[in-house]
């Protein structure tokens, strides 16, 4: 098998922010670039998705009109290298819906739910990613063994520029500065 067969050329070249901003959102989706690299993210499973989902929802709900929750959501972390990662839930400024590309300086929070495979990225690499960023909130959506997930979140030291560690939820989410959530994760 070779390399062509199985990623496409343009997946296997330096890709700079002006080339993916002109690329389709269906050439964009399932796709995020790390220092100016594709990586194709794995098909995330129904559970993944389902809980990704109610978490945005309850998220958007909470947020009041200044502050917008959506998935599958492209972030700009920087220009060069490029690098976009697609977060399973971000809240982000309302009145920055129709800007393009959405910046760290436009989101409060980003969640991600670990998967099979993506143990690694979410726990390591995107944090520190992140953190550099400068998103104040981020969140891990560890998917346990028993169904009921635990939620990790942690909060922006802009002095270090490093998360540190805030509450550990499971199965419910009772706060998130600075708006307060409630959501039954238990029958997710």
């Amino acid at each position: 098998m070779t390399a062509e067969m199985v990623a496409p050329a343009w997946m296997r070249t330096q890709i700079s922010a002006e080339q993916y901003d002109s690329w389709s959102e269906e050439r964009c989706a399932g796709i995020e670039i790390v220092d100016g690299v594709a990586v194709a993210s794995p098909s995330a499973s129904k559970r993944h998705k389902r809980l990704a989902r109610i978490l945005a929802n309850a998220l958007d709900s909470a947020a009041g009109p200044d502050w917008n929750a959506d998935t599958d959501f492209d972030v700009r972390l920087q220009d060069v290298p490029l690098t976009n990662r697609r977060p399973d839930v971000t809240v982000y400024r309302a009145e920055t819906i129709d800007l393009t590309p959405t910046r760290p300086e436009h989101v409060l929070l980003v969640v991600e739910v670990v998967s099979p495979g993506s143990e690694t990225t979410d726990r390591i690499v995107k944090v520190d990613q992140y953190a550099k960023a400068g998103i104040p909130f981020y969140w891990r959506v560890e998917q346990a063994a028993t169904g009921v997930p635990i939620v990790y979140t942690y909060i922006l030291d802009p002095a270090t520029t490093a998360y540190r560690d805030g509450e550990t939820f499971t199965g419910v989410i009772k706060a998130a500065a600075p708006f307060l959530v409630t959501v039954d994760l238990g029958s997710v």
